[in-house]
């Protein structure tokens, strides 16, 4: 299930997936996603839609 909500993506990061969602990991992750070059980056656009990777970057910053 891809979340729709950032209280459904916060569930899957801390529950589901056991993440500590700290300002450091969002820091790092935040690093990787807002950079278009990045090769992971430009994976999650193609599997998931840009539209997606912004909710993503939102709700990083959200947590931060």
């Amino acid at each position: 299930m891809i979340p729709q909500t950032f209280n459904d993506w916060k569930n899957c990061i801390v529950n589901e997936c056991k993440i500590n969602l700290t300002r450091e990991f969002a820091t790092k992750r935040l690093a990787v996603y807002q950079d278009n070059k990045n090769a992971e980056t430009q994976k999650f656009i193609s599997l998931y839609g840009e539209q997606h990777l912004q909710n993503i970057i939102s709700w990083f910053n959200q947590s931060s």
